[in-house]
């Protein structure tokens, strides 16, 4: 854990860098969602931090502590440790004000946030295995070279830049009685805190956390912290949390909750099929929140910023396959057929009459076949939703075909 720095964040602190950032970053669209409100059962006004020039909130933070540099800070260079949002807000906004950008990311990072860092024009060194060595070697740098350190989170400057977003929420809708913020080090959901209790005292804040990385929430319950493993919201898996973070989370949260993998993907998708828009793991988290907790939040109205939306494009493709396969509008169906002439014809113009798109067809003759006289064939399928394929399936039992689904 780091030391807790002396200085508090204070709306002031907060106002002041919103005048700062004037005019720098984008200030981004609050939207009132009808079609997630339905889904669940809130009142849901999106915030789209996704919509930054390196699509992500970290600007706000990144670009507030640089500014505050003196002209020898500046000429010295900056060094930033970041899993990549923040590694690209330093580095894009380093580079427009002429100062020398060092980043070091874990060597899981995803691609494109690689690659987007130094398209902006910072050199990227890749070390550790998570963001804690990375965070190591990056300090190790900074003592070396006299380099500026710029910690994504623990940091008042950050924190009041981040800050911004939760004025910007209530300004475009003052009567919110909820905000739901992602977690990762706290520097968002801190910065947000300070600002939205100070100017609604009723308001109450929620954090999120994805299952494999619930680092605050262990820490705020008193529990040794256990993280690890994979996860789509890499933006926040974050092993030490901020002190000065964690402070005001105990004073100014909620509660902070746990959101499933699972919930986490299902959110990306819904944001992409309904608002047509795209979001990282990290940045889904608050919906997800919203998804897998629902009673917290039913009929209240509630503020999510969707905080960054650099996912990879791999990535983005499994996330939305996986997403139409839980949903059974991707289906796979085996069937067993007599192997004469016109037994695939009839079965494929069973599907078409129930309204399936047929993607791909496979025979087995050899593996799992029971007879050479009885092939398997696997239909890979595009239904509407659960019920059509469940009507489809019925269908094709109706006319004597033998299916099953795996």
């Amino acid at each position: 854990m780091l030391p807790v720095s002396e200085a508090a964040v204070s709306l002031s602190d907060v106002r002041a860098a919103a005048a700062r950032l004037a005019g720098a970053i984008e200030h981004t669209p609050g939207v009132h969602s009808r079609t997630l409100s339905k889904l669940t059962g809130a009142e849901v006004f999106l915030k789209f931090e996704n919509l930054q020039f390196t699509a992500s909130f970290k600007e706000r933070g990144a670009l507030n502590k640089l500014l505050s540099l003196s002209a020898a800070e500046r000429s010295r260079g900056v060094i930033a440790m970041s899993a990549g949002n923040h590694a690209q807000a330093v580095a894009y906004h380093a580079a427009r004000l002429g100062i020398p950008a060092l980043i070091v990311m874990p060597k899981g990072s995803p691609n494109t946030k690689i690659r987007n860092t130094q398209i902006h024009g910072a050199r990227v060194v890749l070390e550790g295995e998570n963001l804690f060595e990375a965070g190591k070697h990056a300090r190790a740098l900074a003592a070396r070279d006299n380099l500026v350190f710029v910690h994504p989170y623990e940091d008042p400057l950050i924190i009041a830049g981040q800050g911004t977003v939760g004025l910007e929420m209530l300004e475009a809708v003052p009567d919110l009685d909820l905000l739901v913020v992602p977690v990762g080090g706290g520097g968002l959901i801190s910065g947000v805190a300070v600002a939205a209790r100070a100017l609604k005292p009723g308001i109450r804040i929620y954090g999120v956390e994805s299952q494999n990385y619930p680092s605050m929430h262990q820490r705020l319950n008193g529990l040794p912290v256990e993280c690890g493993g994979d996860t789509i919201a890499e933006g926040i898996a974050v092993k030490d949390v901020g002190a000065t973070a964690l402070s005001i989370i105990k004073s100014l949260v909620e509660e902070v909750l746990i959101v499933k993998e699972e919930t986490i993907e299902r959110a990306v998708v819904a944001l992409i099929e309904i608002e047509k828009t795209v979001a990282e793991g990290a940045g889904a988290a608050a919906l997800g929140a919203l998804l897998e907790h629902p009673a917290r939040f039913a009929g209240r109205r509630v503020g999510l910023p969707v905080s960054g939306g650099n996912i990879d494009s791999r990535v983005l493709a499994s996330v939305l396959m996986r997403g139409l396969v839980r949903d059974a509008r991707l289906v796979r169906l085996r069937v067993i057929m007599p192997d004469v002439s016109g037994s695939l014809a009839k079965v494929a113009a069973l599907i078409a009459d129930a309204g399936g798109n047929i993607v791909e067809v496979q025979h087995q003759r050899v593996f799992g076949a029971a007879s050479v006289k009885s092939p398997e064939v696997e239909f890979l399928l595009e239904t509407r939703d659960r019920g059509h394929t469940e009507a489809l399936i019925a269908a094709l039992e109706k006319n004597g075909v033998r299916v099953s689904v795996f």
